[in-house]
């Protein structure tokens, strides 16, 4: 099998990373393989430099599973031979618990249980309610002047509190947040396409990066996940899957596979920087893969019309307010 780096980079935001645009996800991933497979896949994703990973401790909130994935990817990373500068972690911070769990906790603990002494980027988890936006700016910046990670982005914010602390960490000469991690794909396009976040994708003071882009698999075949995926946003999730005959139509006519389908589509927003996928098995890897062939062959024009109709949640707030 080739080990030729066949995956593109994009820089994620202002200040940020040059990173792969197809990157691997965590979230019930690692615990749902063979440990041996688990090595040859981070090993397969160095190869093809896309060994970028988002890596959260899933123990709060909605999240609370205590789940081992973490720690299996920790193993699996050390056990595949890579060095740690040929590999890319994106980690987690999260707002359920905070500021009762505050940040230095949550890190020192996510670095640990992973085995690294620091993370190249995090992600600030989404949230309910009111946010104190100007105290997680100040820890955000705590953070990286002790220098666990160098640069940050949001996940689903909604977009006041976004722009708060983008202006906030600039009036105090801090790091504001260069990117957002946001649930966006063939089916779901509002946020991440609507008047709010748009305008900062489209101006590069924001990269995206795009989330559940299969909706749990669903987009993929799957369409009745056995495991726990990510909220209903719309409640919309029935029409999704009756969505995926027309998918696998538009998919074989394009001469792809649904999954290629869906990532070269959201690789086709020029303000996307990386798509995370959570794929368990090497093939699935290897077939992701080829979503840029398909993006280069297509072009991003045509192919974002021939999905056009397959946008169903035009009526969720495009600002992120549920």
């Amino acid at each position: 099998m080739s080990t030729t780096q066949s995956v593109p980079r994009r820089q994620l935001g202002p200040g940020g990373p040059d990173v792969p645009v197809l990157a691997l996800g965590s979230w019930n991933t690692w615990d749902r393989m063979e440990f041996d497979d688990a090595v040859a896949l981070i090993a397969r994703a160095a190869e093809l430099d896309c060994a970028f990973f988002d890596v959260a401790y899933y123990n709060m909130g909605p999240h609370a599973e205590n789940a081992r994935t973490d720690l299996i990817f920790g193993r699996a990373v050390r056990e595949a031979g890579l060095a740690r500068a040929d590999w890319q972690f994106c980690g987690k911070l999260w707002l359920w618990d905070y500021p009762t769990t505050g940040f230095t906790e949550q890190m020192e603990t996510s670095l640990e249980r992973v085995g690294v002494e620091r993370a190249d980027t995090v992600v600030v988890g989404d949230y309910f309610g009111e946010l104190d936006v100007a105290r997680v700016v100040t820890d955000v910046a705590e953070q990286i002047e002790a220098g666990r990670f160098d640069t940050w982005g949001v996940n689903n914010w909604q977009y006041r509190d976004l722009r708060a602390a983008i202006d906030i960490a600039r009036e105090r000469g801090l790091v504001p947040p260069t990117f957002a991690q946001l649930k966006y794909g063939l089916v779901r396009r509002s946020m991440a396409e609507g008047d709010y976040y748009a305008p900062l994708f489209d101006s590069g003071e924001l990269a995206l990066q795009a989330s559940d882009v299969f909706e749990g698999g669903m987009l993929v075949g799957n369409l009745k996940p056995a495991r726990k995926i990510g909220a209903d946003v719309g409640g919309i999730r029935e029409r999704i899957a009756a969505s995926f005959g027309e998918v696998q139509r538009l998919a074989e006519s394009l001469g792809a596979s649904p999954a290629q389908l869906g990532i070269a589509f959201c690789l086709a927003n020029p303000g996307t920087a990386n798509v995370l996928v959570g794929v368990s098995r090497q093939a699935q890897l290897e077939d992701n893969v080829g979503a840029i062939a398909l993006l280069d062959r297509v072009g991003a024009t045509a192919l974002r019309e021939a999905v056009a109709g397959l946008w169903l949640d035009r009526d969720v707030a495009a600002d992120g307010t549920w």
